[in-house]
This record gives structure tokens, C-alpha cells and sequence, in this order.
């Protein structure tokens, strides 16, 4: 290679490749939220959206694929986030490129084809380039030879490159149990100067060595074992191949850069942080941290925001609050003291827009989110900074390096601090901070908000048991090629022969009543649950059997099994059997699946483009929507959301599925929801000409005016920047507007109205009621008034001085005010406490006669000894003092001890 490629270019080109030359489809990127993956915060590796294949879940039309993966690495085990900035190869965001074969070619074709790339292609010189291969240090699992055996054949290599390392580089796994194998990595040695332990006597320079002078371009994975558990490997039926290359890696090495960040991916960033800063190019390199970081965090949440993910709380919202909060302060470093990010990102979009169309779509989404949390950040970040210098100056001054993790959320939860930014100014300050505590007191203050819990498990852990018991079936007719026909779009009730049953885990040859089982059949119109859209219900029967399906299950590829109990009968395998999905259940999710539809066009055209859906759930008895948006509707948005919806039913629109590639439903313009999985082919659903058209697989009515009528029946928060609508339609509506009619007829029966009168009525009632209210407390003022005078006719002497502690029932502060007044009157040398309760709490009052206070008596010391003992406090002047308290039971006995502190303080 002679012409210097631009990053779009090698991108291209490494897709081109396996296109043209080895027969790859291309699989454009999954999101960064993985689709229907309950395992991963984000997706962190270009095999994420094929794990379902490695588990035997799914199938593709497709054996071979290519693609460029997005990917985000800043949680969980694969955490880089501490390392950018640091060095110029660490990244939040970066792309995966990837090859990969499903059962169809193996380690000979894809060593070939790496080594062409790299060497033909891209032009990389042979005699740099280095191969590992496993080698078990345990001896326990083969050596890979045949890998280096076909290293050592590539035309060129030299056979001393080719080396052995053990399970920790050479040897990988999904989890502990599930789909492994060896791999080869691919090492360039970039030259003795870009070792940095050139003074170090001791030190070698090698592959996998500890200086960075060795490089790892591209890792091959070959699948060929499944892992029962720790010490036990069994050959897979079919094997695959997984590689993963880092892009920003190999653009940085084709284009002969010492960084990742001075490749033509992060140029145009840095240009436009430098035209903010004023720096030169060479003052930048001087301080080049904060760019790195900034950059690097820009692209990042541009990406993250572009997919859904908007700044929050918790979970991924709150990475993505994190990076913009942290490259915010580090563009303080920078001299930046006004919103900034906006400019990089817009650089970002430019740079990776046409690959990443989606970052186009959304560019003012992106931007205005930026710009949003810079300036919420920026009017807490100084309060907070300076409140952790202090416990940080604190923990110096009692010899402690390290603030606690409850300490460091309290900072979050009240300054808005991310746990990584309090780390970042305590490594400043040579301290740092307990992680685990941190995730600790923020998953408690998650699940007592009501979070739940945010990983499950793996899934596939029973692919096999049901693999093999689809082969069996296939092998003597039972089903076809594609496994179970499904159908929900069309089949309501099917019939077919019972084909397995499958009890506790066990396939058995008959189940008795009562006992739960897995029923498969070689056909079903019962629909499983995904993007958002529950399960199906209904009931199999056969002649003198039934059971009553109450979930769905797809637990390997190409099968599908009905769960249910069984409630008459025994049904055996064999048997003849009719599958019925609940029509009007059905019906019912058909309604709120389509209305979802209606809803988000509506939140798009009262709100705007950024009210993205941000989950769903659709369910028989109502619906449930989230969507980006920073604040709470007004009632007056939510009303016209729902005018909006009810508009598009009453239209009586027609709703068009249909089936097509994924890219030209894109390119069309179809909205792909956010987390959701979507196939090479997908189903499109059409609303009218042009009012909405999505991505989905749901279940939809044929017209719009079939839902009959949408309510809006909840508004709120789901997470900082996501809103929650909820909602009903049909049937459901209907009973609540019957419901909420009954409630109002009832109101004014009550109220003897008519219901066209009500709202008069009940400004009335509510202008009666107030002055009767009114009415009673002047009422009750005076009879306290009454009492307490002839209290003050009858006050008692404590050594020599008329003093009356009091309870004034139903008073209020006024009115103990007023009640001291006359108590002076009558007795200009005395003291008076008054006490009441108000709203079930005790309030105290004090009045001392001037010419005690010169003998030791103080109002305000006199209320707080009484309000002390009700559990408050309170003060004032030495005349006159108020206090309040928790606890009104102890009122009385409070006052009663008013006699004995007058006399210990009298002089």
C-alpha cells in the first residue's frame, strides 16, 4: 500500500475485503444498548449481536458475515475508562471490525485471509508481523498446532514469529460454562522507539512483553469447544470463527501515528477543542491529557445519545451523565467555563456521519442534551468540588488515603458528583476512593427507588438439550428444516401432533393434571414475548385433555415451547393436539401495540424528534411508553398528545405490515426502536400514507379505528431525562370512562347537581365549607379565649410571682400571642406559657414580665426546657419567645414542669 488511507477508507476497505474477496454478507453495527441482552450494560465487543448464535438460540440466512461494531468499554469487567487520557490507545467508545463464520469456514481460511489483508492489502511488512497460538500451561486442553501450523505456512511469515501463550492471552470464553476455543493474535513490532523502558537494564523487549512496543492488531477466535464447567471441554457440533479487530488501533498503525488520537478520527475534534482553547498545536501535545479526554468523552456520548441512551441517574443513563460531567471538568482544565461539548460532538458527527447515519438523524438531539448537562453540571459541580476538598483535607489530616464509598454517593446523590470525577480530584490530591462502596450504597438507593435488579443471566443454558431434540425430530420428519413453523400474524388456532413434553427440564413420554410441562408442537400462532409485546395465552387440548398456556419460550434456535399447566387430562406425546391462542386477549395487545405507535408519532409531533421511545410495554390491559424528554408535560402537551392519538383512530388509517432487508427499511426512513434486535429481514408497520412507520414484529390491527378510544392514564418520571406515559385503549378505556361517569353521576347525587353543574357546585360546597371553617376556628377562639380567662382570674403564685402554664385547645400562634397580651394585662409582673397542637404539632409560647428578666427569667430559655421535652426547639427575645415541637403527648406534662424551672431560676 503507497497512498496514505483515510480512517473512512480502511474501514471500507477491511469490509470490502471479505465482501469481495471471501464471500461475506455485511451486518451493519447493532446498537450500543444490546437488543433483547438482559447480561450487558452496553454492547463491548463485535460479537455481542451474534451471541444467540453461540449459544444455539438463534440462526441467520447467512454463514459468513463482516462488520465495523460500536462498542463502549466503561463498566462492569471491561472497564478502560481509568486509562483514557492516560496513554493514546485506551478508548470509552471505539469500534470493533470483525469477521466471522458460522459452521462454515475455519482457522486455514481465516489465517489466510488476515494475513492477505494485513500484508497485501494494507501493505504491512511480513517481517514485523508476529502470531501466538495456544498452548495450555496446564496441559490439560490441547495445543492449538494446526493454528501454527498454518501461521507458519503463510507466504512470507517468519516460522520464529509464530509463538506459543497459555489460557490467560490465547484462550477464549463467554462465561464459565458455554461456546470457547483458542485464538491467535496478531502482534506488529513497531520498532525499539516506541518501547518506553529503554533504561531499564532488565528489561526485553517481546510479544504480550510489558512496553508497548509489540502491538496487537487482531484477534481470531476459533470456537470449537463447549465448556460443561471448570475441568470438562466436549467438541462443538460445528465450528466457528470470531475475530475482532481494534479500528482505531489499526488506523493509527496504516496511517504511522504514535497515537490513536492523532489519527484523522480525532483531528477534526481536536481542531475544534483547539479553536475554543486558543492553543497551538504543539501547546496542545503539552498538555494533552484533557484533550484526550474530552474528545474521546465527546465522541462517546454523541454515539451513546444518538442510540437512545440520554444523561440520568443510573445504569447506562448515568454513564453517559458521567463522561459528558467528566469531560466538562476536564474542559475546565482548559480555561472552558462555558458549555463547549456541543462543537467537538458536531465535529464527531461530521467525521463519522456517513458510516453512522444515526448520528446525523439525531444531530440536534445530541447537541441539545450536551449542552443541557454541561449547564445542570456547571451549577453544582463548584459547591461540590469544594465540599470534597474538604473531607478530602479532612481524611489528610488523620493520616487516611481513602474516602469511603457511602461518602462518595452522598456526593452524587447531592452534588451530582460521579463517583469517577470524585476519583479523578482525589488522585490529584495522591488519595482515592472505595469503588465498592460506592456501587454498594448506589444499587441500595436503585432498588429501595424501586430499580430492580439490572443483569440476568446468560441465556442458552439449555440451547443444546433442545438443539438435540430438534435434530431428532428433523431427522425422522417430524419437523422441517427451519424447526417450529411460526406464524402469530396469521394462526390463531392450529392443529399438529404433540412432539415432545418436557417436565423439569426432562423430556417425558406423558404428563398428568396439575403438573407445569413445555409442550412443543411442529406449529404455532402463539407469539413471543419481544419488543415490548408480551406473550401470548391460550390453551392446547387434545380428546380428553387440556392445557392452559400461560407463557411462551424460545429456549434454542428453531424451536418453540408452549408453558403451561396441565389442567385435565393426560396429555401424551404423540397425541393430536389444537393449539388456541386467547383471541380477545390478543385483541386487546393488538389494540396498545398499535396505539404505541400512534403515541410515539404524537410525542414526536407535540415534542419534538427527540421524544424517542426508550422502552415499552405492551400488555391486554394497558400500555406503557418510555421516551427521551428532560422535563413533565404540561397538562396542556399531554392533553394534545391524547387529542392527537384519538385524532389518528378516529381517521380510521389502515396499518400495513410488511416484510423487507433491514437496510432498505432504514434507508426508507423506518424508525428502529431503541434496544431492540432486529434480523436481516424485518417486518415494517405502516400507519396511513406517512404517519408512522417503525421497525416492528409486534402484533397490529388492520385499521386504527379499531382501538376505539386512547386514555392517558399516567404521566411521570422513569429516569432523569426519560418520561413514562401510560395508557388505555379499547375495551379497557371504555370501563374507565364508565367508571370515572359513575363516579361523577354518584358525586352529584351527593351533591344534588346535575352533572353539567358540578364544577359550580363544588366551588360552592368548597366556599360554604371555608367559611365554615372560618366560622368554627373563630368559634373555638373564643371559647379558648372564655377558658383561659377564667384561668387568668385563678393564677397561681410560684414563689411570689403570678405564673400560668396552659393548654389552649384548637389555638394557634395568633391566638397563644394574643391570650399573653391579656395575661400581662392582668398581670404586668408575671409569666405565661402557652401551649396547643396544630396539625398534630405541639407549639409553645412565652411571656415574661420585663422586670423578671432582670431576676433570671428569659422567654426564650423558659420555651426551649419546655420544647425539649416535646422533642424541638425553639427561641427568642427574653420577653417574649416561640417553639415548636414532634411529640403533642407530652404537652401537657411539659407545662406541668414549668412551676419548678421558674423557681430554680428565679433570683
Amino acid at each position: 500500500m503507497t497512498k496514505k488511507l483515510t480512517g473512512s477508507e480502511i474501514r471500507q476497505t477491511f469490509i470490502d475485503f471479505f465482501i469481495n474477496e471471501a464471500g461475506h454478507t455485511f451486518v451493519p453495527s447493532s446498537s450500543l444498548v444490546p437488543g433483547g441482552d438482559a447480561t450487558l450494560l452496553f454492547t463491548n465487543a463485535g460479537m455481542v449481536q451474534f451471541k444467540d448464535v453461540f449459544l444455539g438460540t438463534d440462526k441467520r440466512p447467512y454463514t459468513r458475515a463482516v462488520n465495523s461494531q460500536k462498542c463502549m468499554r466503561v463498566a462492569g469487567k471491561h472497564n478502560d475508562l481509568d486509562e483514557v487520557g492516560r496513554d493514546d490507545t485506551h478508548h470509552t467508545f471505539f469500534e470493533m471490525l470483525g469477521n466471522w463464520s458460522f459452521g462454515d469456514y475455519y482457522k486455514k481460511e481465516a489465517i489466510a485471509w488476515a494475513w492477505e489483508l494485513l500484508t497485501e492489502v494494507w501493505g504491512l511488512p511480513k517481517d514485523k508481523l508476529w502470531a501466538t497460538c495456544f498452548r495450555d500451561e496446564k496441559g490439560e486442553i490441547p495445543a492449538d498446532e494446526e493454528a501454527a501450523d498454518i501461521w507458519r505456512a503463510q507466504p512470507g511469515m517468519n516460522p520464529d514469529h509464530v509463538l506459543y501463550f497459555g489460557r490467560k492471552d490465547n484462550f477464549w470464553e463467554m462465561a464459565d460454562t458455554g461456546p470457547c476455543g483458542p485464538c491467535s493474535e496478531i502482534h506488529i513490532d513497531r520498532g525499539p522507539e516506541y518501547c518506553d523502558k529503554q533504561d531499564d537494564p532488565n528489561h526485553v523487549c517481546g510479544v504480550n512483553g510489558d512496553c508497548p512496543r509489540f502491538l496487537e492488531l487482531w484477534n481470531l477466535v476459533f470456537i470449537q469447544y463447549n465448556r460443561l464447567d471448570e475441568s470438562h471441554l466436549e467438541p462443538l457440533p460445528a465450528t466457528h470463527v470470531d475475530t475482532g479487530m481494534g479500528f482505531e488501533r489499526i488506523v493509527s498503525v496504516l496511517q504511522g501515528t504514535d497515537s490513536n488520537y492523532k489519527t484523522d478520527l480525532f483531528r477534526p475534534s481536536l481542531d475544534a477543542l483547539r479553536a475554543l482553547t486558543g492553543d497551538s498545536e504543539s501547546a496542545m501535545y503539552e498538555r494533552f491529557t484533557p484533550y484526550r479526554v474530552i474528545a474521546d468523552h465527546a465522541r462517546a456520548a454523541a454515539f451513546l445519545i444518538a442510540d437512545g441512551v440520554v444523561p440520568g441517574n443510573t445504569g447506562r443513563n448515568y454513564i453517559c451523565r458521567m463522561i459528558i460531567r467528566r469531560a466538562a471538568r476536564f474542559g475546565g482544565k482548559l480555561g472552558l467555563t462555558e458549555p463547549f461539548l456541543a462543537e467537538v460532538a458536531d465535529a464527531v458527527i461530521e467525521t463519522y456521519g456517513d458510516f453512522y447515519e444515526e448520528l446525523r438523524l439525531h444531530r440536534d438531539d445530541i447537541l441539545d442534551n450536551l449542552t443541557r448537562e454541561e449547564r445542570r453540571f456547571a451549577r453544582t459541580v463548584e459547591s461540590g468540588a469544594a465540599h470534597l476538598q474538604n473531607l478530602l483535607r479532612s481524611l489528610k489530616n488523620e493520616n487516611q488515603t481513602t474516602l469511603d464509598g457511602k461518602t462518595a454517593f452522598d456526593l452524587y446523590a447531592t452534588y451530582g458528583l460521579p463517583f469517577e470525577i470524585t476519583r479523578d480530584i482525589a488522585r490529584e490530591e495522591g488519595m482515592d476512593v472505595e469503588e465498592n462502596g460506592f456501587r454498594e450504597a448506589m444499587e441500595e438507593h436503585r432498588l429501595a427507588s424501586g430499580g430492580g435488579k439490572a443483569m440476568g443471566a446468560l441465556g442458552g443454558e439449555d440451547a443444546e438439550k433442545y438443539a438435540r431434540l430438534r435434530e431428532a425430530l428433523q431427522k425422522n420428519g417430524k419437523l422441517g428444516a427451519e424447526g417450529v413453523e411460526h406464524n402469530p400474524y396469521e394462526w390463531l388456532r392450529v392443529e399438529g401432533e404433540v412432539l415432545a413434553i418436557v417436565r423439569d427440564g426432562e423430556s417425558v413420554e406423558r404428563a398428568r393434571e396439575g403438573e407445569t410441562v413445555e409442550l412443543l408442537l411442529p406449529r404455532t400462532g402463539f407469539y413471543v414475548e419481544s419488543g415490548g409485546q408480551v406473550d401470548d395465552t391460550g390453551r392446547i387440548f387434545g380428546e380428553t385433555w387440556e392445557i392452559r398456556v400461560t407463557g411462551m419460550r424460545k429456549p434454542s434456535a428453531g424451536v418453540l415451547v408452549h408453558v403451561g399447566e396441565v389442567t385435565k387430562g393426560e396429555p401424551r406425546v404423540g397425541d393430536r393436539a389444537i393449539a388456541e391462542v386467547d383471541a380477545a386477549r390478543r385483541r386487546d395487545i393488538m389494540r396498545n401495540h398499535t396505539a404505541t405507535h400512534l403515541l410515539h408519532a404524537a410525542l414526536h409531533k407535540v415534542l419534538g424528534d427527540h421524544a424517542r421511545q426508550a422502552g415499552s410495554l405492551v400488555a391486554p390491559e394497558h400500555l406503557r411508553f418510555d421516551f427521551n424528554h428532560p422535563q413533565a408535560l404540561t397538562p396542556e402537551e399531554l392533553a394534545a398528545v391524547e387529542e392527537e392519538v384519538n385524532r389518528a383512530i378516529y381517521a380510521d388509517m389502515p396499518v400495513i405490515p410488511r416484510v423487507k432487508s433491514r437496510e432498505e427499511a432504514i434507508e426508507e426512513g423506518a424508525m428502529a426502536l431503541f434496544g431492540e434486535k432486529y434480523g436481516e429481514t424485518v417486518r415494517t408497520i405502516t400507519i396511513g400514507d406517512s404517519h408512522s412507520y417503525e421497525l416492528c414484529g409486534g402484533t397490529h390491527l388492520d385499521r386504527t379505528g379499531v382501538i376505539g378510544m386512547f386514555l392517558i392514564t399516567s404521566e411521570g418520571s422513569a429516569a432523569a431525562g426519560v418520561r413514562r406515559i401510560e395508557a388505555v385503549t379499547g375495551r379497557y378505556a371504555y370501563a374507565l370512562v364508565r367508571e370515572r361517569f359513575d363516579l361523577l353521576r354518584e358525586t352529584a347525587s351527593r351533591l344534588e347537581s346535575s352533572l353539567d353543574a358540578l364544577p359550580q357546585k363544588a366551588d360552592s360546597v368548597q366556599h360554604a365549607l371555608a367559611e365554615a371553617r372560618k366560622e368554627a376556628t373563630e368559634l373555638r377562639r373564643k371559647i379558648s379565649e372564655s377558658r383561659f380567662l377564667r384561668q387568668i382570674e385563678e393564677a397561681p403564685l410560684v414563689a411570689g410571682v403570678p405564673a400560668l402554664a396552659a393548654i389552649l385547645p384548637h389555638a394557634d400562634a395568633d391566638t397563644l400571642r394574643e391570650m399573653t397580651d391579656k395575661f400581662r394585662a392582668a398581670y404586668p409582673d408575671g409569666v405565661v406559657v402557652l401551649g396547643a397542637v396544630k396539625n398534630g404539632r405541639p407549639i409553645v409560647v412565652a411571656a415574661v414580665a420585663e422586670s423578671l428578666t432582670r431576676r433570671g427569667i428569659h422567654a426564650g430559655k423558659l420555651v426551649q426546657f419546655v420544647a425539649k421535652q416535646l422533642g424541638g426547639g425553639g427561641g427568642g427575645r427574653p420577653t417574649f419567645a416561640q417553639a415548636g415541637g414532634k411529640d403533642a403527648s407530652k404537652l401537657e406534662e411539659a407545662l406541668s414542669s414549668v412551676s419548678k424551672w421558674i423557681e430554680e431560676h428565679l433570683e
